[in-house]
């Protein structure tokens, strides 16, 4: 393990949920921490607040502009190393409901995903993430979304 110290990076990200309560995650590859699943998201520029941080980067990420963050789901804390940066992000995890679909913006996203280290995306279901073989961050993701339920109800 590491010594050297890390950069503070506040972050903010949108856990979009489908109408079958699927919830849309991009596989990510970092030096550091390997493959896992993430929701869209990143860093916060200056002056921006996590909510509108995390709307930016969805529609960054996505090419999606017809959602609005709703409730924060929760915040959490993790290291990796971003662009030969050891970093520790602190994020904002807002809900949003929206159709699945997949992202849109043809080569400028793919320039974009290729540039961050992603990979891919899916829909993922509760039982999915549930039984999920690679990480997902953050690691309570299921457990979390299962109580956004029992609150919503």
């Amino acid at each position: 393990m590491s010594l050297e110290p890390r950069t503070p990076r506040p972050a903010a990200r949108i856990a979009v949920l489908d109408p079958e309560g699927a919830v849309f995650l991009f596989r990510y590859d970092n030096d550091e921490v390997g493959i896992h699943w993430a929701m869209p998201g990143g860093g916060l520029e200056p002056g921006e607040s996590p909510r509108e941080g995390a709307l930016r980067e969805l529609r960054e990420e996505t090419g999606w502009t017809d959602l609005t963050p709703g409730p924060l789901l929760c915040t959490w804390e993790h290291d990796f190393t971003r662009m030969d940066i050891p970093v520790r992000q602190h994020e904002h995890i807002y809900v949003a409901y929206g159709p699945r679909r997949e992202p849109s913006g043809g080569d400028h996203l793919r320039a974009l995903h290729s540039e961050e280290g992603m990979l891919g995306w899916k829909w993922w279901t509760r039982k999915e993430l549930a039984d999920a073989a690679q990480s997902v961050w953050p690691p309570e993701l299921p457990w979390l979304l299962t109580e956004l339920d029992g609150r919503e109800a």
